[in-house]
């Protein structure tokens, strides 16, 4: 990474640091209008992979496997959006509204700092009012606070259903409980209970090399998904950050332990081990949850523990998931479909390592290629065409969630980013 001193004079200093001011006039618009499109639909929209709310599917006096798997993956995949066709129901995604709920407490802060925004509402309110709706609409009759996914998933084996918690929107929901906790205290009560779910519920195990977690609690036994197991180690670490229990470092460092042991030669991870357990391979946006769960370590617990493997990690995550003008490549081994929630965790990646130069590269792409009209964006493009359609979580709320933290790093109080335990 490049030196952090500061530089003698303005001349002298970094691209990056010179350009701060011109990003937050160029790119706080787009936040302004990205968290607007949310708003006026109250954070509820189509989402990835939710036909099974098809009404004309659930209305059906039989369930099969099969019809669910092909009426779930021609919602997904057909280049048009046919929600409406097949009636889907729309609703409010929880990790969605996670990220969106940060994104306003973000967005308060810039506009405290003087950041050019409109600030025509209450984004404080709205966080509260997001952070609200995580308590009420959490999954009860766990060992501790969980989430999930509020549609059903038909998997090859398995059914999600919304009663089936998982680790990745709980640990969202963690995030935003935590950075939110100045506003009601009763958050971070809750955000701590956490760590009994993934203990118990999710099955932490130690073993040979570290320790592992089940994804959700209908995981296939034969399998593992490794960035799963990081997003819960980033969990508790911020956990960590806000109570101080060594316990929790004690477990996410264990869980990062395994994690990194089973790291490629090449610097990446499969989505899951064995590797052919899945149809994804070393794609872009799994490996940059795994890439920040080290970077939250660095900067919680340890600067050097990790620092070959994150070191490895980022290297292939920019030289084989990126090209050079920031279009994300969906895997090692192929360009298309270019995703917009690969760009949007390439600019968390980038952000947090300090190269906004790179996170610029990122969102200039996307704002060139997958944006329909400013603040509303397109899920995929693929080689010949783009998929038209917009996901409130996959779309809006990670390009909210990602911008705003990219201006806050961009403002000259962007050392201040607000993370879980930090009061703005």
């Amino acid at each position: 990474m490049q030196s952090q001193g500061v530089p003698d004079t303005a001349e002298d200093a970094p691209t990056s640091e010179r350009e701060r001011p011109r990003m937050l006039e160029a790119y706080g618009p787009t936040l302004d209008s990205t968290l607007a499109y949310a708003r006026r639909r109250d954070y509820a929209g189509p989402d990835y992979g939710d036909g099974l709310s098809s009404e004309l599917l659930q209305s059906l006096p039989f369930e099969n496997r099969v019809l669910n798997l092909v009426v779930q993956e021609v919602v997904k995949r057909t280049p048009v959006d046919v929600r409406p066709l097949f009636r889907v129901e729309t609703r409010r995604n929880y990790k969605g509204t996670a990220l969106f709920s940060m994104a306003n407490l973000n967005y308060h802060k810039l506009a405290a700092d003087g950041t050019p925004l409109e600030a025509a509402f209450d984004p404080e309110g709205e966080a509260r009012r997001l952070a609200d709706w995580l308590v009420d609409e959490r999954i009860t009759d766990y060992s501790g606070y969980c989430g999930g996914h509020r549609h059903p998933i038909q998997h090859l084996h398995t059914k999600g259903v919304p009663e089936d918690p998982d680790i990745v929107s709980t640990a969202y929901g963690v995030k935003a409980l935590l950075r939110a906790s100045h506003l009601d205290d009763r958050y971070a009560d809750f955000a701590r209970s956490a760590e009994s779910f993934l203990v118990t519920d999710l099955n932490y195990r130690e073993g040979e090399v570290g320790a592992t977690i089940d994804y959700h609690m209908n995981h296939p036994e034969d399998s593992y998904t490794i960035n799963a197991a990081a997003v819960g180690a980033m969990m508790l670490l911020d956990l960590y950050e806000h109570f101080g229990d060594d316990g929790l470092r004690e477990r996410a460092t264990k869980i990062l332990e395994h994690v990194a042991w089973t790291q490629t030669d090449v610097g990446g991870w499969p989505y899951r081990l064995p590797a052919d357990a899945s149809h994804l391979s070393m794609d872009s946006h799994h490996n940059g949850f795994v890439i920040e769960a080290f970077q939250r370590y660095r900067e919680v617990v340890d600067d050097d523990r990790f620092a070959d493997t994150l070191e490895d990690a980022l290297t292939f995550y920019r030289e084989e998931l990126f090209e050079l003008d920031g279009a994300p490549n969906f895997d090692e081994a192929s360009a298309y479909p270019r995703d917009i929630h690969a760009s949007t965790q390439g600019m968390l990646v980038f952000t947090r390592e300090g190269d906004l130069e790179m996170a610029e590269r990122i969102l200039r792409w996307v704002l060139a290629n997958l944006q329909v009209r400013e603040g509303q964006f397109y899920y995929r493009q693929y080689r010949h065409h783009t998929k038209r359609v917009t996901l409130m979580r996959w779309c809006q709320a990670w390009m909210s969630y990602a911008l705003s933290e990219f201006l806050l790093a961009a403002s000259d109080e962007g050392d201040h980013r607000i993370e879980p335990g930090q009061h703005p």
